[in-house]
């Protein structure tokens, strides 16, 4: 089992996670960010719009990111 981490960035702002969890692998810690980043945004979205990202790292350093990112404008084809 590996310790994850998941550092929460919500807007400009940074809330590090201090205990972790231990997982089997990367793609068990992918399931959590995403799931969680899920639930962040749905409690979110009434209140404010804003980026908001799952930093996920263990004791060795950053694995992955998982980011939702509001774009304001038309998008380009």
């Amino acid at each position: 089992m590996t310790r994850y981490f998941f550092d929460i960035r919500d807007g400009c702002d940074l809330y590090p996670d201090d205990m972790g969890q231990d997982l089997a692998d990367e793609k068990a810690a992918e399931i959590e960010a995403t799931q969680s980043l899920a639930c962040m945004i749905k409690d979110d979205l009434a209140e404010d719009r804003r980026d908001m990202a799952i930093e996920v790292r263990t004791e060795e350093g950053p694995v992955f990111q998982a980011a939702f990112i509001f774009g304001n404008g038309r998008m380009k084809h």
